[in-house]
């Protein structure tokens, strides 16, 4: 039997190449450990909030049962709207920056998020963006804390139209407006009826809101 030296199929690890696969490998762990505290980080209340549009739309998130639940159970931004896997995560961080690109080119030359009836104007079309990109998933973030097959509910029918009717549906399919500000589905809103309500809640003069979206 050859020495081990011989082996061709070892004859590549020269000390030097395998002192480069074991840095390599190192650097690699060590690298996948930083996205997984940068996601952890990125995806909390705390980080998501930093800017003020954020912490408007976590008003009403505070105010519901995502928040508040009986059992205990907290789900952060993060739970909701970053998909599981590390990889996925750090994706969908990565396309979601274009949301502060937006928060600081407003504060320039653009929308300003932060004032309250810009953001108000502007949330039907986060709320169809956000509602789309729950579909195109499958809702996965939401099966993170509920299954499906083992929904009950106190209201007759609610366990059967689960495992029947819905169990080929998207979660957002059916429940919506759950977390933050009510918006209707994007079937049946009305943009001109949407900015004359926001226009009475901040006592705008009639019109205000279309000059603003302008």
């Amino acid at each position: 039997m050859k020495p081990l030296r011989h082996w061709k199929i070892f004859g590549f690890l020269t000390r030097h190449v395998l002192f480069a696969l074991i840095i390599g490998g190192l650097s690699g762990i060590f690298f996948i450990l930083i996205l997984i505290e940068f996601d952890h980080f990125s995806s909390s209340e705390e980080f998501c909030t930093g800017c003020h549009s954020m912490e408007l739309a976590a008003t009403p998130y505070r105010n519901s049962v995502h928040y508040n639940s009986a059992s205990g159970v907290r789900a952060s931004c993060g739970d909701c709207h970053v998909s599981e896997g590390v990889l996925q995560a750090t994706w969908d961080h990565f396309v979601g920056s274009k949301d502060l690109i937006r928060q600081i080119k407003g504060s320039l030359i653009g929308p300003d998020y932060d004032d309250p009836v810009i953001h108000a104007l502007h949330i039907p079309d986060a709320a169809f963006s956000a509602r789309e990109w729950f579909i195109k998933r499958g809702s996965a973030t939401c099966k993170r804390c509920h299954n499906k097959q083992a929904i009950l509910g106190s209201r007759l029918h609610t366990e059967a139209v689960h495992k029947e009717d819905a169990k080929d549906k998207s979660c957002v399919e059916c429940h919506i407006n759950l977390v933050h500000r009510k918006v209707p589905d994007q079937k049946t809103f009305k943009r001109e009826a949407w900015n004359r309500m926001i226009e009475e809640e901040f006592n705008l003069p009639v019109g205000e809101a279309d000059r603003l979206l302008e």
